[in-house]
């Protein structure tokens, strides 16, 4: 059964709350600010009315995975500070002496009760909702870029991950006390995540034992992350990896196993909109999706701010149909041709031919209309000179190839909505709105660095979209008070 949480509390020791709770405290000023009965009428279908035991109101367990976003927390650990910490019971509206709940229940209520929900979108879309009625969005502008989170297994299996999180917590006993060894179990030599998981058990079973050991906090926390590790594990004995993870590259040379979240941001830094996507998925094709969804959360948009990958000609086209700005830059290949030496090539407008460093003009050029015919292609003219003239040419080194039996150059024709954009691009109004990209790299980083975004939490598209939603609504929370604070 399924009760509503806003009830009269009658302890005796609510008063407690107002003496040792600041009023610029963050989780006060995120109770005041926000109404959650939202969640109660959205999670309503997903409980039963009238049958079994009364369940932990779901607006309590919502703010549970709310405070773990914040505060980067494992599930253990955030129940376990909200025994002591005051300002946790009161954002969960319980009295001082009521008791946590059990945070295997956690587990439970994002498999069960928040499955089916399109979490992401609504969560985004009530901060919006609340940023608008604040006053706090007043730029038309979105930004737009995409941040990788690496897969919780990073293309390890489940046996290789519990054998490193078990090796960091005997090292962490061993710092305190090295004759644990001796009460420690064999650890396991074979390639079987059941023996490994079974391994595990006995050693967390063994350091539960020492309550002396358990009392330091570096040993607890290693201990809660294995033992959350185990409990995942045992649900998926047939995981060897995380499946829906896929490997993309953040430059050339540097590649990531795990998750895009592909962001739209206002320039106030309330991000609008998010998609997350595996890994591989291209970041310029994610922005109709983001559009749509910042306008559809109630932002006006007159530009959209991006980098390079975002220029591509159909996002071009887009962007004329949706009566808004595109502010990101083409790629040099489409202005400048594919050229790694440019100034060996220069066009004789009279003669309509490009000339090589020594002077020698194309014989004849023809148009490759199979680039016309491919979808998104620029149509090319391919330049031919003379080949016997290369052979003896002074300059042929790193130009001529030996035995080579053509030598051309190819020339990309800039289509008309390249042509208008490199014009764009060139404007005052394009590199002053350009100034603002940077804003995104910095809420990127504080996606990562201070709420974990940087690993999975678990495995799975729709475990990683349930992080980003909690994530970004933690994120959007925090960015609105600061800014109604600053009025």
């Amino acid at each position: 059964m399924i009760e509503q949480q806003q009830k009269l509390m009658l302890s005796p020791y609510m008063e407690i709350y107002e003496l040792v709770i600041p009023k610029d405290n963050l989780l006060r000023q995120i109770k005041e600010l926000v109404d959650f009965s939202f969640i109660y009428d959205e999670l309503l279908a997903n409980y039963c009315l009238d049958n079994g035991r009364n369940a932990v109101p779901p607006i309590r367990m919502f703010k549970y995975l709310l405070l773990k976003s914040i505060y980067d927390l494992s599930d253990v650990d955030v129940v376990e500070r909200s025994k002591y910490d005051m300002s946790f019971k009161y954002f969960l509206d319980m009295a001082p002496e009521d008791e946590v709940i059990n945070p295997s229940s956690l587990t439970k209520f994002r498999k069960l009760r928040l499955k089916d929900m399109n979490l992401l979108d609504m969560l985004i879309a009530k901060t919006v909702q609340l940023a608008l009625e604040k006053g706090i969005i007043k730029s038309k502008s979105i930004i737009v870029d995409a941040t990788h989170t690496k897969s919780r297994y990073n293309q390890k299996t489940p046996r290789q991950v519990l054998q490193e999180q078990s090796k960091k917590l005997r090292r962490s006993i061993y710092e305190i006390d090295e004759t644990m060894k001796e009460k420690f179990p064999d650890k396991n030599t074979e390639d079987s995540l059941e023996k490994e998981l079974k391994y595990c058990k006995q050693l967390i079973d063994v350091v539960k034992g020492n309550e002396e050991i358990c009392s330091y906090p570096k040993v607890q926390e290693k201990l809660n992350l294995l033992e959350e590790s185990v409990t995942d594990d045992m649900e998926h004995l047939e995981t060897s990896k995380d499946e829906d993870a896929k490997t993309g590259h953040k430059t050339a040379d540097t590649s990531f196993f795990g998750y895009k979240t592909h962001i739209a941001m206002t320039e106030e830094r309330i991000i609008t909109a998010a998609t997350i996507t595996s890994g591989e998925k291209t970041d310029g094709k994610e922005l109709p999706k983001l559009v749509q969804k910042s306008k559809a959360a109630g932002i006006q948009i007159e530009s959209v701010i991006g980098d390079m990958a975002y220029s591509e000609k159909k996002n071009i086209e887009a962007a004329k149909e949706g009566d808004y700005e595109l502010i990101a830059k083409l790629n040099p290949i489409i202005t400048q041709g594919n050229r790694r030496k440019e100034d060996e090539f220069e066009f004789n407008k009279d003669a309509g031919m490009y000339q090589c460093k020594a002077g020698h003009l194309a014989i004849h050029k023809y148009f490759d209309k199979r680039k016309k015919d491919k979808k998104n292609k620029n149509p090319r003219m391919v330049y031919f000179f003379d080949i016997e003239k290369c052979k003896c040419c002074p300059y042929r080194d790193g130009c001529y190839k030996e035995g080579a039996k053509k030598k051309t150059y190819t020339e990309t024709i800039i289509c008309d909505s390249h042509s208008e954009q490199v014009k764009f691009q060139e404007t005052e109004h394009f590199k002053e709105k350009m100034r603002e990209r940077y804003k995104i790299e910095a809420k990127n980083s504080e996606l990562k660095h201070r709420h974990g975004y940087d690993v999975a939490s678990s495995s799975g598209l729709i475990c990683m979209e349930m992080q980003g939603a909690m994530t970004i609504f933690a994120v959007n929370l925090k960015r609105i008070i600061k800014l109604m604070n600053k009025k």
